[in-house]
């Protein structure tokens, strides 16, 4: 729709896993050719799909769409599409934001989540994550960005190689600060792998101060849960089912106001070190229900 819309000025879109086919970039070179400002950060060290990536971003050079190539030492595995259209006399920001590739092959195979919005602050994030992303060549982390300087750019998302871990540790201790015998903190927390050792060390010490945690892992996890003074109150379930299951939800308890996340990062080295993440709020009150009602709690 974008792409034919007059009054759409520009789309930009991370793509990591393309495919084959891809009526993605399809639509991309559409908009690209009808005049709009089209950037695309095509991650070329995206494992199995280097040679399509390589292939699609020169078709899409030569549409007019300008591709950006990430970093040098991180691969970009968030998932973000911003589209700018102008309203009147304002410019609004319409975003997608996934755990799953675009890619239209996968997105039959797998189960994900996407959130739309046009909240003016996740827009203001995302206009931010694309002007890193492709206003610079490389990203050494912390050398090149403090984290008082991410926290400056980003008022919403956890963003990866810098402020990741830490935040998810903070909300981890924050349910240990509000757990009580009467009101035990719960975290409950869906991923594709858990192999983080600091992360599975403040999850222990949660479960040792009586916060309730159920982990939804899809593959890998090294924490051990139900070991008696390390993590009774940890309980971990792998979901195999028709699809791959692909989705991350991270629900804090916090005190009867849940926070919950979603995004691309797993709770892996990799994913808070070596990759471009993010992670991002779902703040809508009914989205909110649903995704604890019918997705979490159908689950456990």
């Amino acid at each position: 729709s974008a792409a034919d819309d007059p009054d759409v000025l520009a789309i930009k879109q991370t793509l990591y896993r393309v495919g084959k086919q891809s009526p993605i970039v399809a639509a991309l070179r559409r908009a690209a050719e009808n005049g709009k400002q089209v950037t695309a950060v095509v991650e070329l060290k995206a494992r199995f799909d280097e040679e399509d990536n390589i292939d699609w971003a020169r078709k899409m050079e030569g549409a007019g769409v300008n591709p950006v190539f990430g970093f040098v030492h991180w691969k970009t595995h968030a998932k973000a599409t911003l589209v700018v259209r102008r309203e009147g006399k304002i410019l609004r920001r319409y975003v997608h934001l996934s755990t799953g590739n675009y890619n239209s092959e996968t997105a039959k195979l797998y189960t994900d989540l996407g959130l739309f919005t046009s909240d003016e602050e996740i827009g203001k994030d995302v206009s931010s994550l694309f002007n890193v992303l492709t206003g610079f060549n490389s990203w050494s982390g912390d050398d090149m960005f403090s984290t008082e300087t991410v926290a400056s750019m980003f008022n919403k998302f956890m963003i990866s190689p810098v402020t990741t871990r830490s935040t998810i540790h903070a909300l981890i201790d924050r349910e240990i600060e509000k757990t009580s015998s009467k009101r035990p903190g719960r975290i409950i927390a869906k991923m594709n792998a858990l192999c983080d050792s600091s992360t599975i060390r403040k999850l222990y010490e949660a479960s040792r101060a009586g916060v309730r945690v159920d982990l939804l892992v899809r593959g890998i996890c090294t924490l051990r849960p139900g070991v008696p003074g390390v993590s009774e109150h940890i309980r971990v379930t792998s979901i195999l089912d028709r699809f791959l299951e692909h989705t991350r939800i991270y629900y804090f308890h916090n005190g009867g106001d849940p926070e919950i996340y979603s995004g691309s990062a797993d709770w892996m080295p990799r994913n808070f070190k070596r990759r471009a993440e993010i992670l991002f709020p779902i703040e809508d009150t009914r989205l909110k229900t649903r995704l604890i009602d019918e997705i979490l709690m159908t689950y456990l």
